[in-house]
């Protein structure tokens, strides 16, 4: 299960990112935070890029709208994405954590 925090802007929630991965994509849960895998490498910003460009088109919103709050050095993230209706933007985001471990 996904640690998903919702306020009335949106959600936060945290994810475990794998740069250098061979394709971006969404991988599951690890440890109670989203885990994702992108192909850019970790530097000069290009993973967190390329992680809000990944969960901005997962989630259908705009780019704009996903933001790292924490952890942009760190594998381990904090990600906020602003939106609408943010309980059923918390419901498919623990969508994605099924019953994976």
């Amino acid at each position: 299960m996904i640690n998903v925090a919702t306020d009335a802007i949106g959600v936060s929630f945290p994810v475990r990112l794998q740069p250098r991965a061979k394709k971006c994509a969404v991988t599951g849960v690890f440890n109670g935070a989203l885990k994702a895998a992108v192909t850019a490498a970790p530097e000069a910003g290009k993973a967190n890029k390329a992680l809000v460009a990944l969960l901005a088109k997962c989630f259908g919103v705009p780019k704009s709208a996903v933001e790292v709050v924490a952890g942009h050095t760190s594998r381990d993230k904090r990600v906020r994405i602003a939106s609408s209706s943010p309980q059923q933007l918390a419901e498919r985001i623990q969508g994605f954590g099924g019953s994976q471990s």
